[in-house]
């Protein structure tokens, strides 16, 4: 759940971040997670409720600049990879540079703990 509250606390209060990472995450709710019932409806930019309840955020060019580092990783086996991937395509449509990287393995602390020591330096250039 982590990702997930990152992405929601981070797009509703934009302007207080420079630096925003997700590990292993994305967007629950606009994207179909694995095993989880029915996926949601085709996604298309603007449709889903989560764009709705940050349409002001994800239109403001200030918060766009003001992102100096946005930081997302999943490993290639992580259930979630696919979610992650739509998530990052999705900020790429509103304009963001999100910075992506995918691992070996899955959805697990070790991971967790490598894109922390990947991630953790960049906030410190």
């Amino acid at each position: 759940m982590g990702g997930g509250q990152t992405l929601d606390i981070a797009t509703a209060h934009a302007a207080k971040f420079g630096y925003v990472g997700v590990f292993s995450s994305g967007l629950f709710g606009v994207f179909a997670l694995p095993g989880r019932g029915a996926p949601p409806p085709a996604w298309s930019k603007g449709s889903s409720d989560w764009e709705k309840r940050n349409a002001a955020a994800l239109a403001d060019a200030r918060t766009r600049k003001g992102l100096k580092l946005f930081w997302f990783s999943t490993g290639k086996d992580d259930f979630l990879l696919q979610t992650t991937r739509s998530t990052v395509n999705l900020f790429k449509e509103y304009g963001y540079a999100p910075v992506y990287t995918e691992s070996e393995g899955g959805h697990t602390w070790i991971n967790w703990r490598d894109y922390l020591s990947e991630f953790a330096p960049q906030l410190f250039k």
